[in-house]
């Protein structure tokens, strides 16, 4: 935006030099400005308050394992909350599909087969979420809620109620979480490949037009249950990784670990990060940094001493003021938008 500059001698207006007002109004316009600057406040808070031992290279590795499920689950969340529904079953196929992954693994099938099989499996499942969604007219809610508990329950028989131990002594299991940062790594790419996704193809110009005005979507030729239940199977997919990276890096599967407390996790990562509940409008790149952003508190709440029971009381209260301020912020950018087009 810049200020307009009239010759005195033509009459004529010309552009003048970019206006403060301008830097700043585009800076409203970065979604994920607000969650970006919190994120750095927390990490300048907590290198003072927490002494030397915050700002080591093992402790920046401890966060990255908090983070890397929640971005991985949480990438997948954006995409169907931006449509205007929610995954309550991602957390359980985080916990089903290493499980799934030992089965073919010990009926004969390579472990990089496995691997991908359990993944296939798992997206699998999310595409009878989004069929059952669709097809039948069921909410998500109820649809995904039911979903969840039939995965924690077959999770169980599959395991027997105990831990499996994770296969070793292949290079695919260093790719697939046992390297050390390997995990992190692969929520880096996930959010950067899910990023474009959204911002850059036509599905995800259709994802956002079919959350953020359905009908209107429809009318204009967008297949919005085909969107719908492709990113149900987006998410599904997404999950049964993040639970192979998380169970691999530990060294064990275990049935009780994701569940409700992962895909809580993912989705307050998506709506501290910018994602709208209601649907339209989301980042995964915000998604990203919210999970960073709990990573950061969850760890500096453990070096500094405070209760654990605190950091739940932090959560609450980010999601309520992250989605006040998306509000808040999607009302100054529609201003702006309808200022500049008058």
């Amino acid at each position: 935006m810049t200020d307009a500059v009239t010759d005195k001698r033509s009459g004529r207006t010309r552009p003048g030099t970019p206006s403060n007002g301008g830097f700043w109004l585009g800076l409203i316009r970065v979604k994920e400005l607000s969650i970006l600057l919190v994120t750095i406040a927390a990490v300048i808070y907590f290198s003072l308050s927490s002494g030397p031992g915050f700002s080591t290279t093992q402790n920046y590795h401890t966060i990255a394992q908090y983070v890397a499920p929640w971005a991985i689950v949480g990438a997948g969340e954006v995409m169907v909350l931006i449509c205007g529904q929610i995954d309550l079953s991602a957390g359980f196929v985080f916990t089903l599909s290493p499980f799934v992954l030992m089965l073919f693994y010990n009926n004969g099938w390579p472990l990089l087969l496995a691997v991908l099989g359990s993944i296939v499996v798992s997206a699998a499942i999310g595409a009878v979420n989004g069929l059952v969604h669709t097809i039948f007219g069921l909410s998500s809610f109820i649809t995904t809620l039911g979903m969840a508990f039939l995965l924690w329950g077959i999770s169980l028989i599959i395991s027997g109620g105990s831990p499996v131990s994770a296969p070793t002594g292949s290079w695919v299991v260093s790719v697939f979480g046992g390297w050390g940062w390997s995990e992190f790594l692969w929520a880096v790419v996930v959010v950067l490949v899910m990023q474009v996704v959204l911002s850059t193809t036509r599905f995800g110009i259709s994802t956002q037009a079919t959350g953020g005005n359905p009908i209107g979507a429809a009318e204009a030729g967008i297949r919005t249950d085909r969107v719908k239940v492709v990113c149900f199977t987006i998410v599904g997919g997404l999950a049964g990784l993040a639970g192979i990276l998380q169970g691999t890096r530990v060294g064990s599967y275990d049935p009780t670990n994701g569940g409700f407390n992962t895909m809580f996790f993912g989705v307050a990562a998506a709506v501290i990060g910018g994602t709208a509940l209601l649907g339209g409008s989301g980042t995964v790149i915000g998604a990203f940094l919210g999970a960073l952003l709990l990573g950061l508190v969850y760890d500096g709440f453990n070096l500094t001493g405070i209760s654990a029971n605190g950091f739940y009381v932090v959560l609450g209260a980010a999601i309520l003021i992250a989605a006040l301020l998306n509000v808040y912020l999607t009302i100054v950018r529609k201003r702006l938008g309808a200022r500049r087009h008058s």
